[in-house]
């Protein structure tokens, strides 16, 4: 380090710098002693007293180890004033170690525990005369002697030795690096692959032989020889194979070419790596042989682009694996599509077929369209429909009958190539398996479920679990699982926090697929909002209220409610005094609250979840006294009753002719239209005529049939009037008739009748009389009965006839006998 001046202001200037004295240096392992013998000081003070001398530090440029010890000396030019003295970067207190040796030197002894930083770790002496300050400083290298280790050799090319080290620590001594020779030679093409490794090669003939390989690394401070015995034949570190190219390619397979620059590879048993990598993804496959320029790789995807790298290594030693080569990119041919992944959403009277979109590695070309075939599994006659399904789309909606009826359903893709590996799948019978699944709970964790269940040996093929919105009608998801699993994290990108999700386990067999489990639940769940119970009804018992309200429907609620609480306070009270009640039963739509006055409350309605109570509603009621509740009640119930009296009142006016003539019918007069008996003196009866305009069907009158028999003289009352016989008594029809008198004791008995009376009647449905003896019949009351039809067909007329018998008729009466004959069919 050069010297310098530094006047008051602090502005360095340089200084003519002499030396005037001769140095000695003796040097040890761990200490450095500097001696300065001034000869004629007197006489170099004498020289400088002329110009403008600053101190001199003596050694300098001197190199040292960490951890010796060495003093340096202050040389002052006569006249000037020693300040300081001190060593930068090895944390020295200013004059601690100072020693004065005479008028004019001064020695530092500094301990070297630190390495020189950057370049070099320099020892600095200021001093003055009069307003005028100096310093000046010398240079020392502080470092380490060389520390490598773990040598290494082997041989790339059987024409050269290439050996490897592990570099020791940073020497420290920049302006003296350290120097490598291998094999005694120099190695001038060493250089360091890492901060931790070293390299060097030299020119050598490799041959089968085991031999000394020695590294010498040496600087100023210390020398180190590494040597390692091998044989290089068995360390062969090869080379990168050069122009790696796809020769042949189809849709799963391609065949690599290389060649080798070194021609003694081709003499090698090589095994060599290829590796194929795609989006990020790569697979590695081995081949081996003599010499080996080429390998076929397999199962590859159709229709994608790989990028191919290859190295090598001597396959009887395994020594290391040589260089990657430079990558190689080709395209497989195109080929059909792989087997679709088919699921299916089970709904009445429809089956909805959907299937998971292939990504581009699966459908390994441009999908034109979807064939979907369905049959019954116990057809006789293997009849299949068939639908084509567009490429945009992926289901479709099958309208079958799937109450009792199980279809066999295959779903395949086509591309330019043709159609893919059909997948099928067997439906079951709608809801045959819910009945018997219990559904129990499930909480989502970081956006997902992690679901397990119990294995069945059912499963031949693995499980299935799908899961959809609980009461949103969207499509299914699904995932499949092996079957030695029995475990599996559902995660969507269509999952949302607040919306409950139905999870169904499925048993993949050979045929329908079996039901085995069921779960409900939310992947993240919600406060639900205010105002849940809108609207909140009520009712008063006394000094209870019920509050009730609507079962929440699921699509409301954001979280499991797993009870209710009531909250109810009096607004007319200054204190805040809140009553409460509370179920656990989710399903309850109404609770309670007792002891109340006749005030005005606030009920407010909370549904408890597990993140807290939510789904506040409140409703503010004025209760009444009991009183004012009867007599309101009364009140309604007489209107009540006024009003429906007064419609029935209304209703009975408006139709009052109907109801008459359905209650009290009208009663036709009768109508004679013959005579009947025209002879008395041949004691005959005739025939009945009937008119056929009237009746519209002919019908035989019965004969009268005339019988002689001994006069009976009792038949007259006591009031001398005759008894009277009606033709049909009063709501009695079709019956036989019985002759009544005016009064009880005037009817005569069977053996007291006259002769000339009937021995009995006949009934007709029309027409009913009680025929007196031929010569006492007035031929003018002898008129036939007019018939009427009404809802029933006809209705029957009672009149009464006068018989009054006299002593001609004692000779002979009439029997008559009733012959009821079929109608005549209708013209």
């Amino acid at each position: 380090m050069n010297a310098r001046s530094v006047n008051k202001q602090g502005k360095m200037f340089p200084l003519q710098s002499r030396v005037c004295g001769v140095e000695s240096v003796m040097r040890s392992r761990r200490t450095v002693t500097v001696t300065w013998v001034l000869l004629a000081l007197l006489f170099c003070g004498r020289r400088t007293q002329g110009g403008e001398q600053g101190p001199r530090v003596y050694p300098r440029d001197q190199t040292f180890q960490v951890g010796s010890t060495a003093t340096f000396y202050c040389v002052l030019p006569p006249g000037q004033m020693f300040d300081q003295m001190y060593v930068n970067g090895q944390n020295s207190t200013p004059n601690v170690d100072v020693v004065r040796k005479n008028e004019s030197t001064f020695a530092l002894t500094v301990h070297l525990e630190w390495p020189s930083n950057l370049s070099s770790t320099d020892i600095i002496c200021k001093s003055s005369n009069q307003d005028v300050k100096m310093i000046d400083g010398a240079s020392a290298f502080v470092g380490y002697p060389p520390d490598d280790k773990n040598l290494q050799c082997e041989t790339r090319d059987l024409e050269s030795v290439e050996c490897h080290w592990t570099v020791g620590r940073k020497t420290h001594l920049f302006r003296e690096p350290t120097a490598y020779r291998l094999l005694g030679g120099s190695c001038t093409a060493a250089v360091s692959v890492s901060a931790s490794r070293g390299r060097c090669s030299q020119k050598v003939h490799v041959v089968a032989d085991v031999r000394n390989w020695t590294l010498t690394a040496e600087n100023v401070l210390g020398k180190v020889e590494l040597t390692e015995r091998a044989d290089l034949t068995h360390r062969v570190h090869m080379f990168a194979p050069e122009d790696v190219t796809a020769s042949a390619v189809t849709p799963r397979k391609v065949t690599l070419k290389w060649r080798w620059t070194v021609q003694r590879y081709k003499k090698l048993n090589v095994t060599c790596r290829v590796k194929v990598s795609h989006d990020g993804t790569s697979v590695v496959s081995e081949a081996s042989g003599v010499g080996l320029n080429s390998a076929v790789v397999t199962e590859l995807i159709p229709n994608w682009k790989y990028n191919v790298t290859v190295q090598c290594r001597t396959t009887q030693h395994s020594w290391n694996w040589g260089d990657w080569s430079s990558a190689s990119v080709f395209h497989t041919e195109a080929d059909v599509p792989d087997a679709l992944d088919v699921w299916m959403q089970m709904k009445q009277n429809h089956i909805v077929v959907i299937w998971k979109e292939l990504l581009d590695h699966q459908s390994h070309g441009r999908i034109i369209d979807y064939t979907v075939t369905w049959t019954e599994t116990t057809a006789t006659e293997q009849q299949c429909n068939t639908t084509t399904v567009i490429h945009s789309k992926h289901s479709v909606v099958l309208s079958v009958d799937t109450s009792s009826v199980r279809y066999l359903i295959t779903v395949t893709a086509r591309n330019d190539k043709g159609n893919s590996p059909p997948s099928t799948i067997t439906t079951p019978n709608v809801n045959t398996d819910l009945a018997s699944v219990h559904t129990s709970r499930i909480t989502g964790v970081n956006s997902s479920f992690p679901l397990s269940w119990s294995s069945s040996p059912a499963a031949s093929c693995g499980y299935i679990v799908d899961w959809r919105p609980t009461w949103r009608n969207d499509t299914v998801e699904w995932l499949k699982v092996p079957r030695h699993e029995t475990s599996a994290n559902i995660l969507s990108k269509n999952f949302k926090d607040g919306l409950r999700y139905s999870l169904s386990i499925f048993a993949c067999t050979h045929g329908a697929p079996e039901l085995l489990e069921r779960r409900e639940g939310y992947v993240r769940e919600q406060i639900i909002p205010s105002g849940l119970f809108t609207p909140l009804g009520w009712r008063q018992q006394g000094s209870k209220v019920d509050v009730t309200w609507a079962p929440v429907a699921v699509s409301e609620q954001t979280a499991f409610i797993e009870g209710y609480v009531l909250y109810w306070s009096d607004n007319n009270r200054s204190s805040n005094v809140v009553f409460n009640v509370s179920t656990d039963n989710p399903d309850a739509t109404s609770l309670t609250a007792t002891d109340l006055e006749i005030t005005t409350y606030t009920f407010t309605v909370k549904a408890l979840t597990a993140v807290g109570e939510c789904g506040t509603t409140s409703l503010t009621v004025t209760l009444n006294s009991q009183t004012d509740n009867l007599i309101g009640t009364v009140v309604i119930s007489l209107v009540s009753v006024f009003l429906l009296l007064l419609f029935i009142t209304l209703l009975c006016c408006r139709h009052w002719e109907g109801i008459k003539s359905k209650i009290y019918p009208p009663i036709p007069e009768p109508m004679l239209t013959d005579k009947w008996m025209l002879s008395q003196v041949e004691n005959l009866c005739h025939s009945r005529y009937v008119d056929r305009s009237l009746q519209g069907e002919v019908m035989d009158v019965p004969e009268l049939l005339c019988e002689t028999r001994p006069p009976v003289t009792d038949h007259v009352t006591d009031d001398e009037k005759p008894f009277v016989c009606t033709q049909t008594p009063k709501g009695y029809y079709n019956q036989p008739l019985k002759i009544h008198s005016t009064s009880p004791s005037a009817v005569p008995t069977e053996s007291d009748l006259p002769s000339s009376l009937f021995r009995g009647v006949f009934a007709n449905p029309s027409y009913n009389p009680a025929l007196a003896p031929d010569n006492e019949l007035n031929p003018e009351l002898h008129n036939w009965t007019r018939l009427q039809n009404n809802c029933d067909g006809y209705t029957h007329q009672s009149r009464s006839v006068s018989v009054t018998p006299t002593d001609e008729d004692t000779d002979s009466h009439c029997v008559v006998t009733y012959l009821l004959l079929p109608q005549s069919p209708p013209m």
